[in-house]
């Protein structure tokens, strides 16, 4: 039948691309086309009235005969091979996968199938190959997606496991969208901008952003972004392969942190190798301080600018942290400028590593301020230790002082009542007009022990509103020659046996505004004391002068001085000194004196020989300043 029909099924057969056999239902080849006899590498002579198990493998053998069998009887067109894995075998016994379109077809009442052949290799090595990438993408530990560059808005139309693990987005969320959901409203970073330039430009680029999960997580995403393109050159697809790198950055944040602390530190601090000792680094604090640049710093080790330290005690005390006897040493030393300055440090030194080489750190702390406050400490303990020793010594001088004051005042005031007392038993005695003279001269000794008396209660008077800052000073006019009338006057009447008291000259126009009754307690203080600690037959020498602003009177006298070693206590309260301890007197006269003129803004000084006199020199104001 087909040789009698030979031209027509020819035009038919050669005009088909897949391989073309047709059998009998007996499986027995009737004929085939060239596309058949270059898929299975047998001629059309070699191929005609064999079996079709000819080109089918010796494992498939006994299924396929059962498969035709039941398709004959079916008589419906079937394609096989599509889910299923079939194989032929070519004449070199090579075995190939194949696709097979079965169509059975009758003529002059028999039964024939016509089988479409095609060789699959190509295609299941490239389905394999596509496999395996799929496979590997999805088995990827880095995020992965692939994006449709020739659709609006670069959607995303594929992407791994790795990748919806690291964001938590659902298949939904993620397919058919731009990836710029990862950074939700935070889209204003700078490598941003990178990015969208490489994506218009179909450039490769790598950014590191600042992505958000699902759930609102921040995490640092390292993206690598690059084009596909087809054989024009267009660009088909990006793919982003994604990294989370946020304990990275995290661990450059910190080392950041951690480095501009070291940089940006006032405290010293120098990394120095533990073999050659000389500097490796130091920061910004320790350049500062000691004055060298880093690299100066770099030919130098810690011996040069440590001036009082020796080599070999210094490899000492580092050895024992190469030995790590301990973790840390430190120490006081002294450091050098490179100007030449020296300054106390405090060494705080660690071993460490660096490249695996052993380095030491210095952290060194500037302790001149310490220094300083701990040498004021000790000098302030010492000057208030001073100070103290000083006030226990006034406070024993001055409880001795008191001591001697009591005697003196028990002395001063018993032995002119007793005189009083005495004389006022003798008047009684002598009532005769005969014996006047004699009364008279009681008489006197009764007055002078009771103006004695007076003065030494006015004085005792004055101390305690000297202490107790009652002295309200009353300030007038008047004429300075008042004042030296009235205590010449008075002193006039304690005068000894050949003394005198020289009256000073051109006074009489001399007016003052101060307080006339201290002027006057001042002025009699020293005459007095002129005249007690004279002798007979001596001269007190008073001299007064005054200028636009001040008075200066001078008292001068010819007595028994005052020996050197008591001139420094002379003003202090109740102190009198040893040559006149037999003398009446209270011991605070002359502290009166000066304390007065000091609150009136005058002053009080003196000049003395023992056994040649004594001359007492005050000034005061002209005019009070109230």
């Amino acid at each position: 039948m087909f040789k009698q029909d030979q031209e027509i099924f020819n035009i038919l057969l050669e005009n088909v691309s897949e391989g073309v056999i047709i059998v009998d239902n007996h499986q027995k080849i009737m004929e085939v086309n060239a596309s058949a006899e270059c898929i299975f590498e047998y001629t059309k002579a070699e191929l005609m009235d064999r079996g079709l198990n000819l080109l089918i493998p010796s494992s498939y053998y006994e299924s396929l005969s059962a498969y035709f069998e039941k398709f004959v009887k079916r008589g419906k067109r079937r394609k096989i091979g599509g889910a299923v894995d079939i194989y032929g075998l070519k004449k070199d016994g090579t075995i190939f996968p194949v696709e097979v379109e079965l169509n059975p077809f009758s003529i002059y009442n028999k039964t024939y199938v016509m089988a479409l052949i095609k060789d699959v290799s190509k295609k299941k090595a490239i389905e394999k190959d596509l496999m395996l990438r799929t496979r590997a993408l999805q088995s990827a530990r880095n995020g992965i997606i692939i994006a449709d560059a020739l659709k609006y808005d670069n959607p995303v139309i594929y992407f791994n496991t790795a990748f919806q693990e690291l964001t938590g987005y659902s298949d939904k969320e993620i397919l058919n969208h731009n990836c710029r959901f990862l950074q939700g409203k935070d889209r204003a970073q700078e490598p941003l901008k990178r990015l969208r330039n490489a994506i218009k430009n179909g450039e490769s680029c790598q950014a590191t952003l600042r992505n958000y999960k699902k759930d609102g997580t921040m995490f640092w995403n390292d993206l690598y972004m690059f084009p596909i393109t087809d054989s024009n050159g267009t660009v088909t697809n990006f793919i982003g392969i994604q990294n989370d790198v946020t304990r990275r950055k995290k661990a450059e944040e910190e080392h950041h942190h951690l480095a501009t602390i070291f940089n940006e530190s006032l405290n010293e601090i120098y990394v120095f190798d533990a073999k050659t000792l000389k500097f490796v680094n130091a920061n910004y604090g320790a350049q500062k301080n000691i004055g060298y640049s880093l690299e100066e710093l770099k030919e130098m080790t810690p011996l040069d600018i440590k001036p009082d330290l020796q080599k070999v005690a210094f490899k000492k005390t580092i050895d024992v942290l190469l030995k790590k006897n301990v973790e840390k040493v430190e120490f006081e030393t002294v450091h050098i400028r490179k100007d030449g300055t020296k300054y106390p440090v405090e060494v705080h030194l660690q071993l460490s590593n660096l490249n695996e080489n052993n380095v030491f750190v210095a952290i060194i702390l500037d302790i001149t301020e310490r220094k300083n406050y701990t040498t004021r400490l000790e000098n302030t303990v010492a000057e208030r230790t001073q100070q103290l020793k000083i006030a226990l010594s006034k406070e024993k001088e001055l409880n001795e002082l008191k001591t001697k004051f009591l005697s003196l005042v028990s002395h001063e005031f018993k032995t002119p009542l007793s005189g009083i007392l005495t004389s006022s038993q003798l008047l009684s005695k002598y009532q005769l007009a005969e014996h006047q003279d004699k009364r008279d001269k009681h008489i006197k000794t009764i007055m002078d022990k009771v103006h004695f008396l007076n003065n030494i209660l006015n004085d005792f008077l004055s101390v305690e509103k000297l202490e107790s800052g009652k002295v309200n000073y009353k300030f007038s006019h008047f004429k300075l020659n008042k004042v030296v009338n009235e205590v010449v006057y008075n002193a006039n009447m304690l005068l000894k046996e050949g003394q005198k008291i020289k009256y000073p000259e051109d006074i009489d126009d001399l007016s003052l505004y101060q307080d006339e009754k201290i002027i006057q307690v001042v002025f009699s203080n020293l005459l007095h004391n002129a005249l007690k600690y004279s002798p007979e037959d001596t001269v007190i020498d008073l001299h007064i002068k005054q200028d636009d602003k001040f008075t200066t009177v001078i008292v001068k006298d010819e007595g028994v001085g005052i020996p050197e070693k008591d001139q420094k206590s002379i003003f202090e309260r109740y102190f009198r000194a040893e040559n006149v301890l037999n003398t009446q007197g209270t011991g605070i006269g002359l502290n009166i004196a000066k304390s007065h003129l000091e609150n009136l803004g005058g002053t009080i000084c003196f000049k003395s020989e023992e056994n040649v006199g004594s001359t007492f020199i005050i000034t005061f104001p002209n005019t009070a300043q109230q």
